[in-house]
């Protein structure tokens, strides 16, 4: 049963290889109504896969709780969310088309402060892959093994883009070589299969709190979608490129999870 749950970790990391070598093939940065809508559909899967892959599955594992069957989801995701506010204000990181630094002041670079932001909202992406596949593994019949893969397909699909969106502007702006590039761009992915792993481990020892695990990575995505992708995909002009990109993002990861579910 493991053997069969480590390409279902390594999936998205996958997705952000795959998108970071677009570094190879491009010449300049994503034209900007292109990035806020891939902002947009990165933010859909990560809202529909916090509702369809963890926040119901973890209530559904509470029905014996009866009418309280939603106080584990609430508390993993207000729990979710503080973790994500915490880590953005101790951790020093820089964000995409910005000169302010956050968290703490540091003498890091620029390079590192921006690599440091995409694995800091990366860390919630691979804990929910690895709850849902230790949710398989427990043998809890609220999460199948397909359901576990349309999350990891689903979340390795939006990394393709941000993969993109990493290695292109270090390419174009940080006068890196591309090998650097992609280097830097596959490196911000890969907390995703090594967080997923802990989360597994974890949850071997304490499986009455899975439902609690679901979401608090569903509220640690959420936090993500609402502190940083859905204002950098509305900001200034083509917004409605990143609402359409949304849409479809959220629609895609619906489909992904009730067809493969």
């Amino acid at each position: 049963m493991i053997a069969n749950v480590l390409p279902g970790l390594l999936i998205p990391l996958i997705g952000t290889a795959l998108g970071a070598a677009c570094v190879f093939f491009l010449k300049n940065e994503l034209k900007p109504g292109l990035q806020k809508t891939l902002l947009g559909f990165a933010s859909g899967v990560m809202v529909a896969a916090s509702v369809w892959s963890l926040l119901i599955p973890a209530m559904d594992m509470s029905q014996d709780l009866g009418k309280l069957a939603f106080f584990p989801a609430l508390v993993g995701l207000a729990v979710g969310f503080a973790f994500l506010l915490l880590m953005d204000m101790w951790i020093p990181h820089l964000h995409l088309d910005s000169d302010q630094a956050e968290g703490p002041s540091c003498g890091l670079s620029k390079t590192t402060m921006l690599l440091l932001a995409v694995t800091l909202h990366n860390i919630p992406e691979g804990m929910a892959v690895g709850v849902a596949f230790a949710g398989v593994l427990s043998g809890q019949a609220q999460i199948t093994s397909a359901a576990a893969l349309a999350l990891s397909i689903g979340i390795a699909i939006q990394n393709f883009p941000e993969g993109a969106v990493i290695s292109l502007p270090l390419r174009s702006s940080g006068n890196m070589s591309r090998p650097k590039a992609f280097l830097c761009g596959v490196l911000s992915g890969i907390v995703e299969p090594v967080g997923a792993a802990f989360t597994i481990l974890l949850s071997r020892f304490v499986t009455p709190l899975l439902p609690y695990l679901l979401a608090f990575a569903a509220g640690a995505m959420l936090y993500v979608v609402v502190e940083e992708l859905i204002p950098e995909a509305s900001a200034g002009e083509h917004s409605n490129h990143g609402t359409i990109g949304f849409a479809v993002g959220f629609a895609l990861m619906m489909v992904l999870d009730v067809a493969l579910g």
